[in-house]
């Protein structure tokens, strides 16, 4: 018998939080339930958060409809880039997407190509129309529930670095993300004087 998506999802939550529940327990051996969690949920994966520069003040002043225009021409010209990266996307939230790369090195490439992509579409657009891209990229093992969920600091830092550090046009990466795609060529790497909470170090990619 087929069992549907949100019904795998379900179950997945469910075993999570079961698991969450027990560590509560005063005798909880918490080493042997935070084992038995990474066991069923542990994935290498590489995470990667983007943020649209100056989205909040651009609905404040152009209203709902632009907002709704914005997000349908991101998603329309950025979709197609993450699907040809083997990139996998986890869900939406506003302006913001959530997205997970088994591979680092497609998904540096997946980002720098997004940036490109939106130079000659800005290029013709007026100001309040343009799409500016904001993107954070981690890589280590996180836990993975299900379709949509994913938890863990290289997720953190992914978010941090797209939504709150980067700015338009730029990528941002973890320092466990720059050590997996250190040699990617035509690409060079500057450390943040400040790393967001959760890294010991994060870089700004520069291409050639």
């Amino acid at each position: 018998m087929a069992i549907s998506l949100s019904t795998a999802m379900r179950n997945s939550e469910d075993r999570l939080y079961g698991l969450i529940a027990q560590r509560l327990a005063p005798d909880a051996n918490k080493q042997e339930i935070d084992q038995r969690i990474w066991d069923l949920f542990g994935e290498e994966w590489c995470v990667m958060m983007t943020d649209l520069a100056g989205f909040s003040r651009r609905v404040a002043e152009y209203g709902i409809i632009h907002f709704l225009q914005t997000i349908y021409e991101s998603e329309r010209l950025l979709l197609p880039v993450i699907e040809q990266h083997e990139g996998f996307l986890l869900k939406t939230d506003g302006d913001s997407l959530l997205i997970i790369f088994r591979k680092p090195q497609k998904a540096l490439q997946c980002a720098i190509v997004m940036q490109q992509v939106l130079v000659p579409y800005n290029e013709a657009k007026v100001e309040q129309e343009k799409i500016h891209l904001c993107v954070g990229l981690g890589f280590g093992k996180i836990l993975r529930v299900g379709n949509t969920e994913v938890f863990g600091a290289e997720v953190n830092a992914a978010c941090k670095l797209g939504e709150d550090k980067a700015m338009q046009g730029e990528i941002l990466v973890t320092k466990a993300f720059q050590q997996a795609c250190n040699d990617f060529a035509g690409v060079q790497y500057e450390k943040l004087v400040h790393p967001p909470a959760g890294t010991d170090a994060a870089y700004k990619v520069t291409t050639a």
